[in-house]
């Protein structure tokens, strides 16, 4: 994992960050530097679903999903920036309540997944485009029980359907995407049962817009907003849409 991510609590999982720790913060920030400038964070152009949800005049203004793609400081940046979602909550899903503690889903063993509750308007941006800006934003949908530098399956690439119509969706989206070989490896995104959301500490939400220059939100995290607005122009908003405080 990231140094930096030691610093706040996160455990250490890499050689990498050991090695970091010896080196004095004069040329670790140079190396940060560097790899800020050279980050291989990339969106990927990949069609819209399609089959999508239904959406008609008499539609509901409110439906929520729930998506896991890494550490969830990322996910939820990006969802908070997409035009049409009016909450974007980071915490835990796959598990169980009395596991749903960040210290404790961090060994890797809890069944949960760092995920994001997104609660959206379906007639201002589909499921479907939810989905769009999932596999080509914010995550890698190759990658097995990782994401970037940080790895176990509490990162894993997961979709939590909440009914049979967004498992419909995700599931065709999934099978259109490896058919058309979008991507150079199988997708190994799975639809899983959704067993409840519950919400993460506090000091986790709105992490990314809070500390946007931190080292390891420039580097793993920032490329993706900026892929977000060039990738989806009419989805983009530049003010996200912040969790409360008291959340």
């Amino acid at each position: 994992m990231n140094i930096e991510k030691r610093i706040i609590g996160k455990p250490v999982r890499s050689r990498g960050a050991a090695i970091a720790l010896s080196l004095g913060l004069g040329a670790l920030a140079l190396l940060l530097a560097q790899r800020v400038a050279f980050s291989s964070e990339a969106g990927v152009v990949i069609a819209p679903p399609a089959l999508d949800e239904p959406v008609s005049a008499t539609s509901a203004h409110e439906e929520t999903a729930v998506f896991a793609g890494g550490c969830f400081w990322g996910v939820q940046g990006v969802f908070q920036h997409v035009r049409g979602v009016t909450k974007a909550v980071a915490g835990y899903s796959g598990g169980q309540r009395d596991t749903a503690q960040y210290e404790t889903v961090s060994g890797g063993d809890t069944g949960h997944a760092e995920s994001v509750q997104v609660t959206f308007d379906p007639t201002r941006v589909s499921y479907g485009q939810l989905l769009q800006v999932y596999f080509s934003v914010i995550q890698d949908p190759t990658e097995l029980n990782r994401q970037g530098p940080d790895s176990g399956t509490q990162y894993r690439s997961a979709v939590f359907p909440l009914n049979d119509t967004q498992r419909h969706v995700a599931q065709s989206y999934i099978a259109q995407l490896d058919k058309a070989h979008a991507f150079p490896a199988p997708i190994v995104t799975k639809t899983e049962p959704f067993k409840g959301f519950y919400p993460a500490e506090s000091y986790h939400q709105n992490y990314l817009s809070l500390h946007p220059n931190s080292a390891y939100i420039a580097i793993n995290d920032m490329p993706k907003i900026a892929n977000l607005k060039r990738l989806f122009p009419n989805l983009y908003r530049d003010k996200p849409v912040l969790v409360e405080a008291a959340q």
